[in-house]
């Protein structure tokens, strides 16, 4: 499939194309809440590699997965933490990714050393087109539209320069400008939490709700 910039992503056209492509094993560009990124069923080991080599990521990093509802959380992890619970009822949907340990059941190759193979980063986001492809396909794994340790890009037009040419990048949803920060990325184990990276949600914010301090929002 080729690449291009799909209409307006509130029309159905445009994300039964995108479902299409991305059940086909191909990696689709997709707005969020936070920047665009790069999508993939994480159940095709074969797309899951496509996207590695297309965003030339090492694969010692390993691939966040987003998600629409509970269920979904569910079928990636196992039950959370208190600390964790907290934090995803205070956060989600949003941008934090809460690293945690996973279903025994989920043993989808994400990248990663061996260690973070036994946990995933999962993210209930705050966009309606990439939480409508999760509602259709399931969870995806999905990180930031640019090369790896390039500035992640805000624009669908953006995201074609970047990757013009390149076969695996099979659509690229247009939902206008798409410039927050980055999600926060936090580790939960029982209530201890490490922060791996600090994003749009402040760390000290996050330590105040995982003891369950007052919303300030």
């Amino acid at each position: 499939m080729t690449s291009r910039v799909g209409p307006l992503t509130a029309e159905p056209e445009s994300l039964a194309l995108a479902a299409k492509a991305l059940r086909a094993g191909a990696v689709v560009a997709v707005p969020t809440d936070t920047i665009y990124g790069l999508a993939v069923d994480p159940s095709q080991p074969e797309a899951v590699a496509l996207l590695f080599a297309l965003k030339e990521r090492p694969v010692e990093v390993a691939l966040p997965v987003l998600v629409d509802g509970q269920e979904q959380v569910s079928m990636v992890a196992g039950p959370l933490d208190s600390a964790a619970v907290r934090l995803a009822g205070r956060f989600w949907p949003g941008p934090l990714t809460l690293v945690v340990p996973r279903r025994p059941t989920f043993t989808t190759d994400l990248g990663g050393p061996p260690p973070a193979r036994r946990t995933v980063g999962v993210r209930w986001p705050d966009h309606p087109v990439v939480r409508a492809l999760c509602r259709g396909l399931g969870p995806l794994a999905v990180t930031s539209a640019n090369r790896h340790g390039l500035p992640p890009a805000t624009r669908a037009a953006e995201v074609a320069g970047i990757f013009a040419g390149e076969d695996g990048l099979a659509v690229i949803l247009d939902g206008g400008v798409c410039d927050g920060i980055p999600s926060t990325v936090v580790e939960c184990r029982g209530s201890a939490l490490r922060c791996l990276r600090e994003g749009a949600i402040p760390w000290s914010e996050l330590t105040e709700a995982s003891l369950g301090g007052p919303h300030t929002g």
